[in-house]
């Protein structure tokens, strides 16, 4: 369905999205997302699921054809390179960086503009107690469990100051209990930043936790 009579400061819209491969077509999609929403998109291993996900962080590898718009609040991001759009991104694997403390991995994203090393590490302690990690900023982050480290990526892409939070399957790794924790965080954080969620997933029950519009690809 196309979207139309969109107004500013609507949160995301995807506007005759259309990505393929030799002459597939393995996305096609229109969608808009407001603030603190989450569209979920679902198919199987290979269905093209990342590859939307590159696609609107600007990353999309040129052996896909892709067309179509990405706005966002009224600006527009389909020709701006990837650091230009502020996507923030949490994969299935936490990609915490091993020489850097737990503190230090938050605070290396906190915009540049943010001067002073002393407020800079302030912000990252601050966002290390939103997510009850107060005392585990000097941690080395291979000591951190599988939850503990899903919440520090977390946590480093918000005080980015994202446009919009891109998920791919930050879940599937993680066990029964954590994965419904991280889960409930996760949304919870991007709605009371209101932040448009574009989460990709084959798993049935986190597209139920994410709510929110649900759009299947890869089906016969």
């Amino acid at each position: 369905m196309r979207v139309d009579h969109v107004t500013d400061n609507q949160g995301l819209v995807l506007d005759g999205v259309r990505i393929s491969l030799d002459g597939r077509v393995l996305v096609a999609l229109d969608a808009q997302v407001g603030r603190g929403e989450t569209l979920t998109v679902m198919g199987p291993s290979g269905s093209g699921k990342s590859t939307l996900l590159a696609y609107l962080g600007g990353f999309l590898d040129p052996v896909f054809s892709a067309s179509g718009r990405v706005k966002v609040d009224g600006v527009d991001l389909t020709a701006l390179p990837a650091e230009q759009r502020h996507a923030g991104i949490l994969f299935q694997d936490p990609l915490l960086f091993p020489h850097l403390s737990v503190i230090d991995n938050i605070a290396i994203a906190i915009p540049e503009d943010v001067r002073g090393r002393k407020h800079r590490r302030s912000l990252a302690q601050a966002a290390l107690e939103d997510a009850d990690l107060a005392d585990f900023g000097d941690r080395d982050p291979d000591t951190l469990s599988g939850g503990q480290k899903a919440r520090v990526a977390l946590q480093r892409v918000l005080v980015s100051h994202p446009r919009i939070l891109l998920l791919d399957e930050p879940f599937s790794k993680l066990d029964a209990d954590l994965r419904e924790q991280t889960r409930q965080l996760v949304f919870d954080r991007a709605r009371r930043a209101g932040l448009p969620v574009v989460f990709v997933t084959h798993d049935a029950e986190d597209a139920r936790a994410a709510g929110g519009a649900l759009h299947r690809v890869g089906q016969p």
